[in-house]
């Protein structure tokens, strides 16, 4: 979609939201394109789930029981 400035100016908020759905605003002056309002990537997309595969190893005594003299500092 595109807007003049002066549309922009008065309806930001209602172009914010469209752009939170995903809609691209292009402002334009004079009929010229200057300027595109696009969301900003969501932060939790920064993570993937297996992206740090490779990078650490589980050790194989991982779910062992604990040593008793470590077990007992959780019982005190």
């Amino acid at each position: 979609m595109q807007v003049s400035v002066r549309e922009a100016k008065a309806n930001l908020s209602k172009l914010l939201k469209r752009v939170a759905l995903g809609e691209e605003v292009v402002i334009a002056k004079a009929g010229k394109p200057i300027a595109k309002l696009i969301a900003m990537p969501d932060a939790r997309s920064r993570f993937r789930l297996g992206s740090a595969k490779g990078e650490f190893v589980v050790p194989d005594d991982f779910n062992d029981p604990l040593p008793k003299d470590i077990e007992d500092l959780f019982y005190k």
